[in-house]
């Protein structure tokens, strides 16, 4: 994901925020554009979305069920 206001890739804690599916991403999270996880970023600069903070409320793996 990057940043609508600069095109940097958003992060949370120094690293940068990543997911397995775009369309979920697309989905939970508004107003960014989605790119790909450039691969010079090692894993332990990432954070799995669903470990950050905001997403806490939500269970994992996504259901539709969650969002009726």
């Amino acid at each position: 994901m990057t940043s609508p206001y600069g095109g940097d890739l958003l992060s949370f804690g120094g690293k940068v925020i990543v997911h397995d599916s775009k369309a979920e991403l697309e989905f939970l999270v508004c107003g960014v554009r989605i790119v790909e996880c450039p691969r010079d970023i090692p894993d332990e600069q990432t954070i799995p979305l669903r470990f950050h903070p905001d997403m806490a409320t939500i269970r994992w793996p996504l259901t539709k069920e969650q969002f009726l």
